[in-house]
């Protein structure tokens, strides 16, 4: 690896201009015709806190979405915001409602539910979610998903938000009333201006979901298709075109093993092959794609590109079949690497995570890559927005891993294939350099994004098909930039990537 003393200062512009000392340069070359997986979108989900902030003071609120959902540019040249082009919606179960007595100690993890307990709906319910939701098409993000975590407390066996002795919270006898009130739910939503793309009528099946702490429940795979089956009957009934999404599952070798969890793992084999009694792929209303969740599965490198490698090649074996990574945070278990207690607004979390999405994308295909929490009031590495745990109002506080998903989410764009990358001259392989890139639609313009997780910057030159780049810019991520527009090097290909920066370089605009 090239290494050498970095230098920065900035220009009359407003841009960081890097130099480093001369050294030979790795060499960062396309291979366009390598060709892998489109990129659906990248999202964030509304739950809990935007319940809340929703409904805080409208310049305030206002500069979160902004954050969220902008892809504009300010004067100089810096993005005001990441961009996403998917918005997750949490449809509530209740338990705000039912307060104290819902079961759920932290009030902020409970929800509302626009479903009333005499069977009628009230759809000024969820209105800060439903805030966040408007605004988010207003910013133009491209899609917009819905999931419970929970079915309505009504309909649940206990009558509460989460189950208990390790069963689902819902009898099959229940699974018309539930596909009903979920198209009703779509429907409410689309009277308010909502288009609702795509909807997730269960979460993380695997966990019992029975300590109370959030809203949740676990599900067999057969009661996953019995629901799915009734959503999509449902769905038709009422001439809604959304899409359903499955299984969002707690890990991702859920989909390829039953590992812990017998009848609730190897689910892309129960849902999706023709041989499977659980087989639901031919439905007019299930999306060719199935999710999951990248918990637990991130460190070490070792592990986690084993287990990726061996989640694509059972995505591969069904035809036509994509996979999308649709929750993520830094949780524990990371082999002793990081640790998702405390927040940090930092460069630390921010790498990890980069780390976690190139190894999604590049290893697993994801075709779409959600975040959790997109605004936390807690102190963990939960969130994109940190905020203070007021309801009406208080102070809101950028991450950087929130500008390192924008590196990803800003540039690339809804219908973005991935392309091949080759790197020469380095000796040996390192999980400090990581590289991806993505080209547009028409072709025209192409993408790298490129993690320096080292203490040290790297020297390189950069190539399309071997051909000098031409009319490219960067924007860097590091502990002094967000997202900023930055001039590397000397000019032409060579470049310099600065230490512990995420990096991306989109030629063509």
């Amino acid at each position: 690896m090239s290494l050498g003393m970095i230098f920065c200062y900035q220009t009359a512009a407003g841009v960081s201009h890097i130099e480093t000392e001369d050294t030979t340069a790795i060499k960062i070359n396309i291979s366009k015709k390598d060709k892998f997986q489109t990129i659906a979108h990248f999202g964030a989900s509304d739950a809990w806190s935007c319940q809340f902030v929703g409904l805080w003071p409208e310049q305030k609120r206002r500069a979160i979405a902004s954050l969220l959902f902008s892809k504009d540019f300010d004067e100089e040249g810096n993005p005001k915001g990441i961009g996403l082009s998917i918005w997750r919606f949490n449809i509530g179960a209740g338990s705000a409602e039912q307060g104290d007595q819902s079961g759920i100690k932290d009030e902020w993890r409970r929800a509302e539910s626009f479903l009333n307990p005499d069977g009628s709906y009230n759809w000024e319910k969820q209105a800060g979610q439903v805030w966040f939701a408007q605004v988010a098409q207003e910013f133009g993000v491209e899609y917009l998903l819905a999931f419970p975590n929970s079915p309505p407390v009504k309909m649940t066996r206990n009558g509460r938000a989460y189950a208990e002795n390790g069963r689902s919270n819902l009898s099959a006898q229940n699974f018309d009333d539930y596909a009903n009130y979920l198209g009703e739910v779509i429907h409410g939503l689309q009277e308010k201006g909502l288009k609702v793309d795509y909807i997730s009528p269960v979460n993380e099946p695997q966990w019992d979901w029975s300590d109370g702490g959030q809203e949740g429940s676990p599900f067999w795979n057969s009661e996953i298709a019995g629901i799915v089956r009734e959503l999509d009957r449902t769905l038709s009934a009422k001439t809604l075109n959304t899409k359903i999404d499955i299984a969002e599952a707690g890990k991702i070798n859920y989909l390829y093993e039953a590992a812990d969890k017998p009848g609730r793992g190897q689910q892309v084999a129960f849902f999706f092959d023709p041989e499977s009694d659980n087989y639901i792929g031919n439905l007019s209303h299930v999306g060719k794609v199935i999710s999951a969740h990248s918990y637990f599965t991130t460190s070490p490198d070792s592990a986690a590109a084993q287990m990726r490698d061996t989640l694509n090649s059972k995505i591969q074996s069904i035809d036509g079949l994509e996979y999308w990574m649709s929750e993520y945070c830094i949780l524990g278990g990371n082999a002793g690497e990081i640790d998702g207690n405390g927040r940090d607004l930092g460069m630390e979390s921010a790498l990890y995570m980069a780390k976690v999405i190139h190894s999604d994308l590049t290893i697993a295909n994801a075709t779409a890559w959600h975040w959790w929490l997109a605004v936390s009031p807690y102190d963990y590495k939960d969130g994109l927005v940190y905020i203070d745990k007021n309801k009406e109002n208080g102070a809101f506080y950028e991450s950087k891993m929130l500008w390192t998903l924008g590196n990803y989410s800003r540039f690339i764009r809804p219908g973005y294939e991935r392309v091949g990358v080759n790197l020469e001259g380095m000796e040996v392989e390192s999980a400090d350099l990581l590289v991806s890139a993505y080209q547009s639609t028409d072709d025209k313009k192409l993408v790298y994004v490129i993690i320096n997780s080292a203490s040290v910057p790297v020297n390189a030159q950069i190539s399309n098909e071997g051909k000098e780049v031409a009319n490219f810019k960067s924007y860097i991520t590091s502990e002094e930039h967000n997202l900023s527009p930055v001039e590397l090097g000397k000019g032409g290909n060579d470049i310099i990537i600065p230490a512990r920066s995420v990096l991306t370089i989109v030629s063509g605009e």
